[in-house]
């Protein structure tokens, strides 16, 4: 079996060695990015180095702070794309990395600049994305004096970033790009900030490339230890009932491949995080699918009576464990991961292993290819029978509105289909989200983003921007909910300009579907403040209105507008969609607003209460003899 290669992560070194060849600037002159200058000003050194670390595209909105840096970025290589909002840059540089596989790079001014990063920057430390977020800041001689637009940024961030740094001189500046770049990308990756002072910008300098890289204690294992591998391996031989439970750790680590050799070798199902949609085919007949508050009944009730579990890149995380204490009774488990801090943070480990995902799957692939040919391939018949009952029992599915008004369901089935696997789709937070997990089939890894940890509302639309702008080749789609979508639908604006022709789909419910979802099943149907579209707020029934418009809104901001509110149109005007390659598409699907997400496990309950649809409660026996 064959699988697309994610797109890998690479290294400042890898990136810079590509870069040395020398960079175009705009007056069509070719300099090497990394030769020395002397004599220049803290800004050119910056640019400077940046090209030599082969940043390719920024994402950014200036201002008074970090206004000198713009004006060397202005005969750089490097191609700016000017956002309309600080928090958009961030998004756009999140869905950039996660699409290519490289470090996304966002810009933004001081103070309320830099603070409108925040999000974006929790957002990516809690998905392990790697990005760089460079901010000016007041002069050196105004920090701490709460001088206009100052604000200690670096102590903001410096719980939600992978680390930090305040430049205090302009010699400085190549070293802690290049810190930057190697902490962002290496070991886990994530986000790190580089707060630079107004003055450092402007004070003269001389520029050495590469610089010394100066860490101490940073040394992330990427190869695991032998002695932890020959024991995963030898309990993955002797499990009755496992289970490959996969993170996004192995998209990250570029995994995929080995990870389908690992499956194919033991005959284990396998289960994959919303982080981890699109490392293993769904097509593929060992993939059981999502697991979690809203997985698969056959992926959650899998992981719960497995007697082993190996986790690959995941962390445990509560919406996929439910209730810790009763989460997989019986299981042993062997955790991989490249972070230490995550093994056993939930779950005891019993068999413990640090490491990359690709070479941690590697060298398991080796010892248990090593171990069948001693002892034979486990016969897991029995468990595959169990499993297989289940998928036939309780299938993902949806009904139909009785009404006839428009599934959302079936909507984004439709476009998963017509659009196909080699789409990248983009999902903002809520039930759109789930549904676009659950009803698009994933083939390939790279082809679904969303934010997993944090769940950001308004990540869609730029997310899928600097996604589109990492990979023009590619058909974008950003799969978002009426809700999200006001939150950052300005950023289509910049789409428009820059020529980033990314395509909307709005799931247009009129609502706050999930947080209504809730207020349905677990607040008897008192729906305070989740209607989006009816004015006012009280109780009773008004008729709903438009606002927005958002076929006018994305026709305002250069996009074409399509409007669709009955099945029978929905693929028509999918094509349509599809057909325009010009600029931006916004669709307005206009559904049904009383749909839900299931499966269900509710916040805090055990995944053995798993619900297959409302007051449906699958009967699970207890697995093979």
């Amino acid at each position: 079996m064959s699988t697309t290669t994610a797109p890998a992560r690479e290294t400042p070194t890898q990136v810079a060695a590509e870069a040395t060849v020398g960079v175009e600037t705009t007056d069509g002159s070719v300099v090497d990015p990394s030769s020395p200058a002397r004599g220049i000003t803290g800004a050119q050194s910056l640019v400077r180095s940046l090209e030599a670390v082969g940043v390719d595209l920024v994402f950014g909105l200036p201002g008074g702070a970090i206004l000198p840096l713009y004006d060397p970025l202005f005969d750089s290589s490097v191609r700016h794309v000017l956002v309309r909002h600080e928090q958009g840059a961030g998004h756009a540089a999140t869905g950039y990395a996660q699409a290519t596989g490289r470090v996304g790079v966002c810009m933004a001014t001081s103070g309320p600049g830099a603070t409108n990063l925040v999000t974006p920057l929790a957002d990516a430390y809690m998905d392990s994305v790697p990005l760089v977020a460079i901010t000016g800041q007041v002069a050196s001689g105004f920090i701490g004096t709460d001088a206009f637009q100052e604000a200690d940024i670096r102590g903001i961030t410096m719980p939600i970033t992978k680390h930090n740094f305040l430049v205090t001189h302009a010699d400085e500046i190549p070293q802690r790009i290049a810190e930057a770049f190697h902490l962002a990308s290496t070991g886990r990756p994530g986000p790190v900030l580089v707060d630079v002072p107004k003055d450092v910008l402007q004070a003269t300098t001389d520029f050495v490339w590469p610089p010394r890289i100066d860490l101490p204690g940073y040394k992330p294992t990427t190869r695991p230890h032998g002695k932890q591998v020959r024991e995963a391996a030898a309990v993955i031989q002797a499990a009755k009932q496992p289970v490959l439970y996969v993170g996004g750790g192995v998209l990250k680590a570029g995994a995929s491949e080995v990870l389908a050799e690992l499956a194919e070798l033991t005959g284990a199902p396998v289960v994959t995080t919303l982080m981890a949609r699109g490392a293993f085919p769904d097509s593929h007949a060992q993939h059981l699918g999502m697991p979690g508050m809203h997985g698969t009944v056959t992926a959650v009730a899998a992981l719960q009576k497995a007697d082993l579990l190996v986790a690959l890149g995941a962390r445990f995380d509560d919406r996929v464990t439910g209730k810790l204490e009763s989460f997989a009774p019986d299981a042993t488990i062997v955790h991989a991961d490249i972070d230490p801090a995550e093994i056993g943070k939930n779950r005891k480990a019993d068999v413990p292993i640090v490491g990359d995902a690709k070479e941690t799957i590697t060298e398991l692939v080796a010892a248990l290819t090593t171990l069948q040919g001693e002892h034979g391939r486990p016969d897991l018949s029995g468990w595959w029978a169990q499993l297989d009952r289940w998928r036939e029992t309780y299938p993902l599915g949806y009904d139909l509105p009785e009404d006839g008004a428009l599934s959302p369901q079936y909507v984004i089935e439709r476009l998963g289909a017509i659009a196909g696997p080699d789409a990248v789709y983009c999902a903002g937070v809520g039930q759109h989200q789930m549904w676009a997990a659950q009803f698009v089939k994933y083939e390939k890894p790279g082809t679904w983003l969303n934010s997993g940890g944090l769940g950001t509302m308004g990540y869609a639309v730029p997310a899928a921007m600097g996604a589109k702008a990492g990979r023009p080749e590619a058909t974008v789609w950003a799969i978002d909910g009426d809700g999200c979508f006001q939150m950052t639908n300005q950023e289509l604006a910049t789409c428009a300009i820059e020529g980033i022709p990314i395509k909307v789909a709005v799931i247009n419910n009129g609502n706050l579907g999930m947080v209504r979802q809730w207020q349905t099943l677990f607040y008897e149907g008192r729906y305070s403040n989740t209607r989006l579209h009816n004015r006012g707020s009280g109780g009773g029934e008004i008729e709903p209105i438009r606002i927005p418009d958002f076929v006018k809104l994305g026709e305002a901001l250069g996009c074409v507008g399509l409007r669709c509110e009955r099945p029978e149109d929905v693929d028509a005007t999918i094509a349509a969609a599809m057909e325009i390659t010009d600029r931006p598409v916004v669709i307005d699907f206009v559904v049904g607003s009383d749909a839900q997400v299931w499966p269900m496990v509710a916040a805090g309950a055990s995944n053995d209460d798993i619900l297959a649809a409302r007051d449906v409660r699958p009967v699970f026996t207890e697995g093979p003899v």
